[in-house]
């Protein structure tokens, strides 16, 4: 089982990202997926984006799908760092 968190970052005046972060009941650690947002905002997006945040889930542990961290500061770091390829 998993808690989910929502960590915001703005990275710039027109791009927000929205880690969508779990926390594992049996081991603490913390994995992470990532939406991002540009302005001007699609609101047909945002449903689509929250679909496929659920169908991730059920199809695959968020700990397998990317890795798992003592923090969620790392978690974020490593998904940044995964993407940023």
């Amino acid at each position: 089982m998993f808690t989910s968190i929502e960590v915001w970052k703005r990275v710039d005046e027109r791009t927000a990202i929205r880690y969508r972060c779990f926390r594992s009941l049996g081991t603490g650690k913390y994995s992470v997926s990532a939406d991002f947002y540009q302005l001007p905002l699609d609101p047909a997006r945002i449903p689509t984006l929250d679909e496929q945040y659920i169908e991730l889930f059920i199809e695959q542990p968020p700990d397998v799908r990317s890795g798992s961290f003592d923090t969620i500061e790392e978690a974020i770091a490593a998904h940044d760092d995964e993407f940023a390829r």
